[in-house]
Formats: C-alpha cells, structure tokens, sequence
C-alpha cells in the first residue's frame, strides 16, 4: 500500500491470509476494504501483479510497453520519459477547453503517446508474460439512502478521512496544516482536525475585496481554534493570481490550474515547513459533493415527490426561471454520446455568462459545455472537435444512468485530477497535501445518498451540514452567503498584464500551433475581462506553463546525460 493510510504491517498480513487468488478482484479489494485515507494498492502473487489508485482520480495508474513488457507508474511524464514517448499535441487541445478535461478525456490516454491511463475504479492487471488487462474494482453506488442514513455514514467517513491525516507514527507530536477559507468545507476540516492528536495549523488568504466576508468567518472560526496556530499573510502583489509565473521549479504530468497560483504555492510550503507541518490538508472536493449541480433537477422532477417538485417551483419563482425553457431543460432526455456529439459541433460558441442571470434557466446537461478560447487556433480547434467526435461515436457510457449522479462523480474525479497535479507542486516544494473529501470512503457515502435529499434546493449542503453537526458549531452550518473573487482575478490581472505578455511573446503554445498570440495579446490588452472568460485564460496558462515545464526537465535531463558521458572513462 503506498499512500496515507493508518495501516500497519501485521494488521495487512492478518487480511491477507484470507486471499485465495489474486485475479479474484472481489477477493483482494476485501483485503482493503473499508480502510481509510488515500492509497494505491499493488499486489504481486504467483508470477501477477495487479495495481490500481483511487476511484476519486486522486491517486492514478498508467502504463506503458517496453521490450513486450507492461510497465506501470503513478506518473505519465516519469513512465514517457523511462520508455522515450513523444509528447500528444492533440490531447494537449483539449486542455485549453478546461484544464483538466472532464470525462471522458483523460480517463484513457496521457498526454504521451503509446502512455495509456487506466480509468479510476479499475485495476491494472499484468500477467508472467507481461502482458496487461484491465478490470473494473469498483462502481458508483446507487443513490438509495435517505439524508439521515447517509448523514452518519458520511460522518464516519470523513472523520476517519481526516483522522488519518492526523495520526501520529512519531515519538514526537505530528504537525500538520490546513486552509481555513472561511467556507463551510475547509471550516469543517479544521474542527475536525483539530480533535486528533497532530498539532493543528491554519493558513487563510484575505480577498482584496472588502465586500467578500469569507475573511470574517475564518476569523470567526479561528477564535474557536484556541490550541490551533493561525498564520494569515497580509495580500500583496508578490502573491496576486499571475504572480510568480515560472518560480515553480517543478513538472506535473498534466497542466492544472495550479498555474496561477505560483506564487502563492511557493509562499504556502515556505511558511508551513517552516512552522513544522507535516502535511497540508485542503477542502477539495467539498463543493463537488455536496454542493448543488443543476443535474440535480432532473432527478427532482423524475423522484414523482410532491415536496421535490415543490422545490423545483419555489427555486423557479424565486430566481426567476421562465417555465417554457425550464420545462424544456428537465424533459431533455438527450444520450450522453449525443451531448459529446453537440459539444463538438458547439465548441467555438460563445462563452455563456459565468454566472447565470436571473431568468436565465442553468444547463442540466451531462457535463458543463466547453469552448475553447477565441485564441486558439484553427489547428487546436479541429484536434479537439475531432477527439470529441471520436468520442461520441465510440463506446464511452456516462458514469451513472443518472445524470445527477454522472455530474456528481464526474465533477469529483475532475477536482481529484486538479489536486492530484496540484499536490506534484506542494510534495516537491516540501509540503504533502490531502484532500479528505477526495477519500475513496468519503466519495461513497456521499454519492450513496438520493440525489433530491443530496442536493436540495431549498439548503446549502444539507448532507453535510447535518453530517458533521455534531462537530462543527451551528453558525458556520447556518451561513448563506459564499465569498466572490472576480475583483481578485481583475486586479491580478491588472498588475501582471506586463508578465502575461512576456509569455505570449515567447509562447510554447504558439510554437506548438495551438495559440494565436495576435488574438490572445488583443485580449490580454483590453481594460478587463468579462467572468466567463476567466476559466480560458486560465486554461492557457496552465497549458503554456506545462509545456515550459516540459522543456525544462526534457533540458536538464539531457544535460545530466551529456554531464555522464563526460564522466565516463
């Protein structure tokens, strides 16, 4: 078992007595089943070896053919650099539709080509001839449990989620961190952690908008973290979104979000290893959850509950929804593979607005639509239209017949991917991540809860709140509002406009026939961006500062080279 999990050897000896064969998958999931944390599992017995990750995306498996032999890693860019794989600028496309792509890209192919991912939820088999199959491990629940049954079983979980975070192996006390935003996610996550035995310390950004009252909760919650240690550097422009673009010396194996926040990466892992932290732990996943997704309203209407119906109508006199276009949004009873069909043919829509208008009926689609930005080239917009026409017609199913249940798990998986490459930054400056809600066990409990008790509309994250009611008090539960950070982005922008132009001057992504640098500098040049076109700038970013990664390691990697060749007698 490689990862964090509370496990020791003899308890892991003691459940493997009762395996009879390794290819039984029923038989060597029981040996893990139930345990907490997040972990990959590999098992060799009798000349086989089966590895598998996580079901949340967290932890993942690739693999790769070298000399007729299947060769696995927890890393794409390790496993193309050992067998010589040449980087794919098709699947790279993708990328700037949203970074990382959501199902199903990414869940079948790397950005190397002949690197193959194997799909959260299943397992890597490799026989004594080294050849690989892959099997399924594990399944969506059914979403059948009322909000009290799985109020407990989440409770359960995601204490013994952060309980393994906390745990201490040491003579000496652990220390551990965590973001405490002022939202109800990472607000919980620090209650919670603060019971274990680990010394507890929380880390907030301030917004540099006075209106956003997330500051004020986190200050709220900090008063009643008295044993805690709380550490809140003052905003600067050395910390701004786009600042420190580059000073990460570090590669991921796909391109994240986590671009933006260079500087604020460096900043985290300076100040937490310094004040001793162990391992930092954040609220990824919460919103993915448990949040609403407007998905959910297909289910509310198809339940045939008077009281969820009734919500669908208070929520639709309240914001404001036309009933035509709303009626037509709940009856839409289109196939996974042809919404991939229509994305395809729509990617070069305009962007919708960021936040729906009131009066304007939210998409209840599979998935959120992408586009790609006004930018790309026709070259980028062709490979990814092309990918999504491939996928449309191949044999890709939605993750569950529910299309609640689809967007729920899809969106968890996504977050786990972000964190995943995100947690590649913070390990290699020093300062190991977890994402508790992103634990396996956590994943579960939740989705195995109906999805009109799951998401109604009528209370913010009532599976949640009433899970860990016990444990965090009840005005952070209570809270309404949600903190906004467009003024963040704009003044970001603002004061590093003269940095993102250095790097579409000299554009990795324009070399590589995917941006056009004319349009984007245009952009880039206007007084300010609308919202929606904040997640497209984002995504470029996050692609261009990969493939300088990419670059940077492919240079010192032949430098080492020439530098050994020197050395040779």
């Amino acid at each position: 078992m490689i990862g964090r999990c509370p496990v020791n050897a003899e308890e892991l000896a003691l459940r493997l007595r009762g395996m009879r064969e390794l290819g039984d998958t029923e038989q060597t999931e029981q040996v893990v089943a139930g345990l907490p944390g997040s972990f990959h599992v590999v098992v060799s017995a009798g000349g086989r070896l089966r590895v598998r990750g996580s079901a949340s995306a967290v932890r993942r498996v690739f693999h790769a053919e070298s000399g007729g032999v299947t060769v696995a890693a927890s890393r794409a860019d390790a496993l193309a650099h050992a067998v010589g794989a040449v980087m794919d600028e098709e699947q790279l496309a993708l990328h700037l539709l949203s970074s990382p792509p959501s199902y199903p890209f990414g869940e079948h192919r790397s950005l190397w080509r002949g690197v193959q991912a194997v799909r959260p939820g299943h397992a890597l088999l490799i026989g004594p001839d080294g050849r690989a199959t892959v099997r399924p491990w594990w399944e969506p629940p059914e979403p059948d449990l009322s909000l009290a049954e799985g109020a407990e079983n989440v409770r359960r979980a995601l204490s013994l989620a952060v309980s393994s975070c906390t745990a201490n192996h040491t003579a000496n006390r652990t220390v551990i961190s965590a973001d405490l935003s002022g939202g109800l996610d990472s607000t919980t996550l620090c209650f919670l952690a603060a019971r274990g035995p680990a010394r507890l310390i929380t880390f907030h950004w301030a917004s540099l908008d006075p209106g956003n009252d997330d500051t004020a909760w986190a200050r709220k919650a900090a008063a009643l973290l008295p044993d805690a240690e709380h550490v809140a550097p003052e905003p600067s422009d050395a910390t701004l979104w786009f600042s420190g673009l580059g000073d990460v010396p570090t590669a991921t194996d796909e391109p994240g979000l986590w671009a933006r926040d260079s500087a604020r990466l460096l900043l985290l892992a300076r100040l937490m290893t310094r004040h001793g932290s162990r391992l930092h732990l954040t609220g990824g996943g919460g919103d993915e959850l448990f949040g609403f997704l407007p998905p959910y309203l297909h289910a509310h209407l198809r339940s045939r509950s008077l009281s969820a119906l009734r919500q669908v109508n208070r929520t639709r006199v309240m914001r404001r929804w036309p009933l035509r276009p709303l009626l037509a949004e709940l009856s839409d009873r289109t196939t996974f593979a042809d919404w991939l069909a229509t994305t395809a043919r729509r990617i070069t829509d305009p962007p919708l607005p960021a936040r729906p208008r009131t009066g304007r009926v939210p998409s209840m689609a599979w998935e959120v639509m992408p586009q790609v930005p006004p930018w790309a080239r026709a070259e980028a917009v062709d490979a990814a239209r092309t990918l999504l026409r491939e996928a449309s017609s191949g044999t890709h199913e939605p993750l569950a017949a529910q299309r609640g249940q689809h967007a729920a798990l899809s969106a968890a998986r996504t977050c786990g991917r972000a964190f995943r490459v995100t947690e590649q930054v913070t390990a290699a400056l020093g300062l190991p991540s977890a994402a508790p809600y992103l634990d396996d066990n956590v994943l579960e409990a939740a989705l195995s809860v109906r999805i009109t008790e799951r998401g109604a509309l009528d209370r913010c994250k009532p599976l949640l709140t009433t899970a860990v009611h016990p444990d965090v008090p009840g005005e952070f539960l209570a809270r309404s509002t949600k903190g906004e950070y467009t003024a963040d982005f704009h003044q970001a922008l603002h004061r590093n406009k003269a940095a993102l132009n250095r790097l579409v001057d000299d554009s990795h992504l324009a070399r590589a026939g995917l941006v056009d640098t004319a349009v984007l500098r245009a952009h880039l040049a206007k007084p300010e961006l609308p919202p929606e076109a904040m997640p497209a700038l984002d995504n470029t970013v996050a692609c261009e500062m990969w493939l300088r990664g990419c670059s940077a390691a492919k240079g010192r990697s032949a430098a080492k080279g020439r530098s050994a060749a020197k050395g040779a007698p």
